[in-house]
């Protein structure tokens, strides 16, 4: 499989980067396959790492929100979050409210706040489809977040000069 490989690239514009990591916990094991990957990928980039834990991914948005406002107000603000979650198909609608939810409010607050957010939050039909998609050594999802947050993150530097 392609996964892990596909898309790294030399993130030394976002070393050292303060980031915020949140992660639901709603499916543990899932959840701990998924910040496998993305702090290998934020290790590897030398980030400065806060990490929180939410019980499931609706949650994730307003916990972006409340942790930036702190940090802002401690004068320690972050540069770039990485959002992890896994959301799995049941049988009722409630799978669609939150994985359109989630997603609309991680874009909500990457554009309004100006915002760096690599979306973690997986989708799956079922146990073994989220599984493969979050394991480091398979599709490492939470890996591509880590490293999309950071390219953000490089991006915005750039842009701003920094």
């Amino acid at each position: 499989m392609a996964g892990p490989r596909r898309g790294r690239r030399d993130k030394g514009d976002a070393k050292g980067a303060r980031i915020l990591l949140v992660e639901a916990r709603f499916y543990d094991d899932i959840a701990d396959a998924l910040l496998a990957g993305a702090m290998t990928a934020l290790e590897q980039a030398h980030a400065d790492v806060e990490r929180i834990s939410v019980p499931g991914s609706l949650e994730i948005p307003a916990a972006i929100a409340i942790a930036l406002d702190a940090a802002q107000r401690r004068r320690r603000p972050y540069e770039g979050v990485v959002a992890l979650g896994c959301v799995i198909r049941g049988d009722t609608i409630h799978f669609d409210i939150v994985a359109h939810q989630s997603a609309r409010g991680l874009m909500d607050l990457a554009v309004a706040r100006r915002l760096p957010i690599g979306n973690g939050i997986i989708t799956a039909e079922n146990e073994a489809q989220a599984f493969a998609r979050a394991r480091l050594e398979e599709q490492d999802k939470g890996g591509d977040a880590a490293r999309a947050a950071l390219a953000l993150v490089a991006l915005k530097r750039r842009l701003e000069g920094k």
